[in-house]
């Protein structure tokens, strides 16, 4: 057993060629700081632009970083996998399978994990489920060319838009209820946050106003809704977490209608990790400072069997 030190070298591998790059850098950077901050000696930043990036020499962990392409779908980890390097986070094939939310919804199904109905098409298709509906390309994060469509006038153009993402197109049925995300360490659920878009939905400009120039959004938690709705968002949110086989961490993003029933809508296995980002702020509340769950990411990963 490798055991995780103050002097272990550790390569931050942030960047990518993906939509969420300045994202990444931002996670990156409280990530960094906070390891320093916690007396690690050898944390190295790695700027990653190539899909076979240099890892510094003597390198014992790699703490990946990278939101989205690359960083998020697998691709990273095979390559670090063949490197026989240790890595933070989900492994390369739960990575795939969680960064595709059409493989995704698959799993959830086949778990029993409620989620909304769906259907998958392709350029030119339009969807058979009525509006309102919610379209997604399958491969994105942070709510990137995801539409909320109410009028059927509007489908052709959030069709052709979510097109330009990838061949496959995500549609899934507008569920109406209270957005909720679900922070899970090693399997276990911290306490839910409760999302509240100041304007429109989650997406990225509400997400990152300082970067996109949204409006914002406001964070409640412990989110405000009964113990037993919390308890069956925390449920299902594990529920979906093992239907995946998910790896060390990982964010759920959970609808909870006003009667009570969760909908799990995907997985997030590189979530965001500034100091302000949803994961840290449940950590928190479950008394777990930033600092000390940036080591404890490290820790679990560094003895984590690969495929």
């Amino acid at each position: 057993m490798k055991e995780l030190k103050k002097d272990t070298k550790i390569a931050l591998l942030m960047g990518g060629p993906g939509s969420e790059r300045d994202v990444s850098i931002a996670s990156a950077s409280g990530v960094l700081e906070a390891l320093r901050n916690e007396g690690f000696t050898q944390v190295t930043p790695v700027l990653v632009d190539s899909e076979r990036p240099a890892i510094p020499e003597g390198t014992e962990l790699c703490y990946n970083m990278i939101h989205g392409t690359y960083g998020e779908d697998g691709g990273l980890q095979s390559y670090l996998e063949e490197l026989g390097l240790p890595y933070t986070g989900a492994g390369s094939a739960t990575s795939r399978n969680c960064f595709d939310k059409v493989l995704t919804k698959k799993f959830f199904i086949d778990g029993g994990v409620p989620t909304p109905k769906s259907e998958t098409l392709t350029a030119g298709q339009l969807p058979t489920l009525p509006v309102p509906c919610v379209i997604k390309p399958p491969c994105e994060g942070s709510s990137v060319g995801v539409h909320i469509v109410y009028d059927a006038a509007e489908l052709p153009a959030a069709m052709e838009d979510a097109a330009r993402y990838g061949k496959e197109i995500l549609v899934e049925e507008y569920i109406k209820g209270k957005e909720l995300t679900v922070a899970i360490f090693n399997g276990e659920a911290l306490p839910v946050v409760h999302i509240c878009p100041r304007s429109g939905f989650y997406d990225m400009n509400n997400k990152y106003p300082s970067m996109y120039g949204g409006v914002g959004s406001d964070y409640i938690c412990p989110a405000d809704i009964s113990p037993e709705e919390t308890q069956a968002v925390q449920e299902a949110a594990v529920a979906a977490y093992k239907a995946l086989n998910v790896e060390i961490y990982g964010r759920v993003d959970v609808l909870l209608t006003d009667d009570g029933k969760p909908y799990v809508l995907e997985i997030n296995t590189i979530p965001g990790m500034t100091n302000a980002s949803l994961f840290p702020k449940a950590a928190a509340a479950a008394g777990i400072s930033y600092g000390e769950l940036c080591t404890r990411i490290a820790e679990a990963s560094l003895n984590q069997p690969r495929g």
